[in-house]
């Protein structure tokens, strides 16, 4: 969703479903290639009915919203900015059919994928050819210190942070901080990153951002019409910020942990990557309505083609898969603190860390 790196490695691999490997999180019994394979080809599947009860109850209700909005815009503003929020819940849900989609899951029909793809790309401003090719990079190197920089998080390892230069320390505080991270990297990855196609894309995806761009004019000034320029503006930044900052947050959980996965490219284990990198954020009912199963990220990345209405089936299948352990909306707030990777104790640490061992550098000088 966001690799703010700026020294980007874009090595393209070999994904999902056909790397071999074992690990898994804490004490368990590993999880081998032959048996997860196994479990999830049962899963890994796709269903016409509950795709398409999922995008009529999430598209509908996301419309519906914006209808009460244009409603209640002219009445009081007090009854519009709640709905703006709830706007902007929903946007997230429209963005994880519009992840499957991309994924090859959400439909068996490539042109069905494709067409709602671009469909609820256009509702989240991103451009569906584009996203599809810089995220299949991030599945395929997640937890790769040595492939970092395409659709992830900029992480710095203790020694990175210690060899960089004060202007690249500062940088990396500044996109770390929780609120240029939370609040601002949002905005400005769905208002101006993704206006632009990334270096070494190919013309499917320089078209992608291009005819996106021209749709997203076409919306403005149509929508411009309807509530009026600046009433539109606002509302719509509202919604963005609520589902970007949301989304962010999401993703950020997803692989920012204190036991996080990062190892070596040589070291590198996919199965470890998906069960001991990626993580289970356990989130009340209406919240992982909201978040479209996407908290089961651990099912997720061990094989993107599960779609994401069968990700709490595979989950529940094996015990294994269930003995991860979960995050929890309160455990979650710990992870703000962390800001680099660890490699002699295999964790995620804050800025304490790094001054514990920089004292013990002075020390043992």
């Amino acid at each position: 969703m966001i690799s703010p790196n700026p020294d980007p490695v874009p090595q393209l691999p070999t994904p999902i479903c056909q790397t071999a490997g074992t690990g898994t999180r804490g004490e368990e019994a590993p999880l081998d290639a032959s048996h997860w394979k196994s479990i999830v080809a049962r899963y890994q599947k796709s269903s016409a009915a509950r795709a398409s009860v999922q995008l009529v109850n999430t598209l509908a209700s996301y419309v519906g919203v914006w209808v009460l909005i244009y409603l209640t815009s002219p009445v009081s503003w007090w009854l519009t900015l709640p709905l703006a929020v709830l706007a902007g819940g929903l946007l997230v849900r429209v963005f994880i059919i519009f992840h499957d989609c991309g994924h090859g899951s959400f439909f068996s029909s490539r042109r069905a994928n494709a067409f709602w793809g671009s469909v609820t790309g256009f509702l989240t401003m991103t451009p569906y050819s584009h996203w599809r090719g810089e995220h299949a990079i991030h599945h395929g190197t997640t937890g790769d210190l040595d492939r970092r920089g395409i659709g992830d998080i900029w992480t710095m390892t203790v020694q990175e942070y210690l060899a960089a230069t004060r202007w690249q320390r500062l940088r990396y505080r500044v996109v770390r901080n929780p609120f240029v991270l939370f609040v601002v990297a949002p905005l400005v990855l769905l208002l101006v990153l993704l206006r632009f196609s990334r270096a070494g894309a190919d013309r499917r995806e320089r078209l992608s951002v291009w005819g996106m761009n021209v749709a997203l004019f076409g919306m403005l000034a149509g929508m411009s019409a309807i509530f009026g320029v600046w009433p539109y503006l606002l509302i719509q930044l509202i919604v963005l910020l609520v589902a970007g900052s949301t989304g962010v947050w999401l993703f950020y959980l997803q692989h920012q942990f204190e036991d996080a996965y990062w190892e070596r490219g040589e070291n590198w284990d996919y199965t470890a990557a998906c069960m001991q990198g990626s993580s289970f954020y356990k989130l009340p009912r209406v919240l992982q309505w909201f978040s479209g199963n996407i908290g089961f990220h651990h099912i997720h990345h061990l094989c993107p083609r599960i779609p994401n209405y069968y990700l709490e089936a595979c989950h529940r299948s094996d015990p294994r898969f269930a003995a991860v352990k979960p995050m929890t909306i309160w455990s979650s707030l710990r992870t703000l603190g962390l800001r680099l990777w660890d490699e002699s104790a295999k964790k995620l640490v804050g800025w304490r860390r790094l001054r514990e061992i920089r004292r013990a550098q002075k020390e043992a000088a």
